[in-house]
């Protein structure tokens, strides 16, 4: 059956957009992206659809993502729905990380939840972020740990 869907999302350094990509190429329906940077208020009425994701950036995800999410909460809970987070750490710090980006209506409302893992690109940040990463998470080079499996298993899900 076709689903008009949409994938709202945000990136700081691009790990998201990288993530959004991936998902994209596991579904089979005509979707629409929009990065809520450059159109901050998409019409929801038009998907059947609605997949939201973004980053942790700075201990928190972007702050429109947040906002975006509380002011539709009404609309996007007579979606099917989808939420991920793009983050460095994994199980019960990436889940409390997941559970404060994404009010808990929707958290629960929603078909597919996903963890993708993140990435560190010093070459995309500036040099106070990159200062505080080298201070707080003592990693001195970029890593990816953009987790492929986790994406094609929310791909699934939210196709079922």
């Amino acid at each position: 059956m076709f689903m008009a869907t949409i994938i709202i999302y945000m990136t700081t350094h691009g790990c998201t957009e990288k993530a959004v990509r991936l998902l994209m190429g596991q579904l089979h329906d005509d979707i629409n992206l929009v990065n809520l940077e450059g159109m901050p208020d998409p019409d929801l009425a038009l998907y059947d659809r609605v997949i939201i994701g973004g980053s942790v950036h700075m201990g928190g995800i972007q702050k429109e993502l947040k906002e975006y999410c509380s002011r539709n909460r009404a609309l996007l809970a007579e979606k099917k729905l989808g939420l991920f987070l793009c983050c460095m750490y994994e199980g019960s710090t990436a889940q409390k990380q997941f559970e404060d980006a994404f009010p808990e209506e929707l958290r629960t409302h929603a078909t597919a939840v996903g963890l993708f893992g993140g990435e560190i690109s010093f070459d995309k940040m500036n040099s106070l972020e990159k200062m505080i990463v080298k201070k707080v998470a003592r990693i001195e080079h970029d890593i990816s740990k953009l987790n492929h499996l986790a994406i094609k298993e929310f791909a699934q899900k939210i196709s079922g």
